[in-house]
């Protein structure tokens, strides 16, 4: 199944002509009115499994992918697999902008080496990418993280937010899984938040493992409803492998997340996601159907689309590429997984990335 390359959602009643980059920290767009914009690409994207090749005895890695290859080859293709993800988020939003995301939060990622072997990468090294990461103690090591351009965003704040989860209802047992990160700084000396996610799986079906998802939305709307109490017109970006679709009740009832900018709240989340879902798009694709789990939610004061004089929504959208689908047999067209079958397949992940324009007057 193959899905057009990239998809627009939310446009402008003003013409924006995307006229490329005249420097590393700001990008110029003109309107047909004359009128110049700024520009700035917000990411996220699910790296598959990108763990290093040493065994950590504290972690459960050896189950990683990567670990099943012959000892000889992992570094080989390791760097393969760090050299395809810099490409792939090198490229989210240039077409636009002419430069990689100004932020983007990751997940499935080991620990705070593999995003530096990324970030150091020839395609992302002349960015000065900066990394917020904490360990979490997820039982297989894996967490979320968030990169960011130093001469457009400055991180101010930055806090991980344990999710506790039980198993079978025993709060004896515990069931580790993954933090929520929320970093606050300024983009271009404006105030914005992130908040990371990388929600429990649907491991043992969707129903049963339901409940660990909505548990997480609660912790999400925690962490939101914290930052309005103090902020009641925050700028808030909501990312993440959610899991669930926009249909969920994790994201819609917990969250509230609105398809329609028509009835939003000034503490609501708008999901500008929620209409690609209905096109049939995805961001994952599982026998022969299309999900989105990827999404990124913001809060009013970024989807107003009446005052462009600081940061605004433009456009959502999902990257694909033909070089992140896969190129042939049954699974065509789908996300271009990096490991199958005990081996390396030359792909990326098995997630497409998700992306916003952020635009303001210049």
């Amino acid at each position: 199944m193959k899905q057009s390359s990239i998809v627009k959602l939310y446009v402008l009643p003003l013409l924006i002509l995307f006229i490329g980059c005249s420097s590393n920290k700001n990008t110029f767009t003109k309107s047909s009115e004359g009128d110049e914009f700024l520009i700035n690409t917000i990411a996220f994207y699910n790296l598959e499994n990108l763990f290093d090749t040493e065994n950590d005895p504290i972690k459960f890695d050896e189950s990683s992918p990567i670990m099943e290859i012959a000892e000889d080859e992992r570094n080989y293709y390791y760097q393969k697999k760090i050299n395809n993800i810099a490409k792939a988020i090198a490229d989210i939003g240039a077409e636009a902008t002419g430069r990689p995301p100004a932020v983007i939060g990751v997940c499935e990622i080991e620990n705070f080496k593999v995003l530096q072997d990324v970030v150091n990468e020839k395609s992302l090294s002349e960015y000065n990418y900066g990394i917020i990461h904490y360990n979490s103690p997820d039982a297989r090591g894996i967490d979320v993280a968030l990169l960011y351009q130093r001469r457009i965003f400055q991180p101010t704040h930055s806090q991980a937010h344990e999710l506790v989860l039980f198993k079978d209802n025993d709060n004896s047992k515990r069931k580790y899984t993954r933090d929520q990160l929320h970093v606050k700084g300024k983009l271009d000396g404006e105030d914005m938040h992130f908040i990371v996610n990388h929600w429990p799986s649907r491991s043992g079906g969707e129903e049963k493992s339901k409940a660990n998802r909505v548990k997480a939305a609660k912790l999400t709307k925690k962490i939101t409803d914290s930052i309005q109490m103090q902020e009641p017109y925050a700028k808030i970006m909501v990312m993440g492998d959610f899991n669930d679709g926009p249909y969920n009740k994790s994201i819609k009832e917990v969250l509230k997340a609105k398809e329609s900018l028509g009835n939003l709240g000034l503490k609501d989340l708008y999901n500008p996601f929620e209409k690609l879902h209905k096109k049939g798009l995805g961001t994952i694709a599982w026998r022969d159907t299309w999900n989105i789990f990827d999404m990124i939610l913001v809060t009013k004061p970024l989807a107003n689309k009446e005052d462009y004089s600081t940061y605004r929504l433009y456009q959502a959208s999902i990257f694909n590429p033909f070089y992140l689908q896969n190129p042939k047999g049954r699974y065509k067209g789908y996300p271009y997984r990096a490991f199958s079958d005990g081996g390396f397949t030359g792909g990326y992940s098995d997630h497409f990335p998700v992306y916003l324009y952020l635009i303001k007057k210049k």
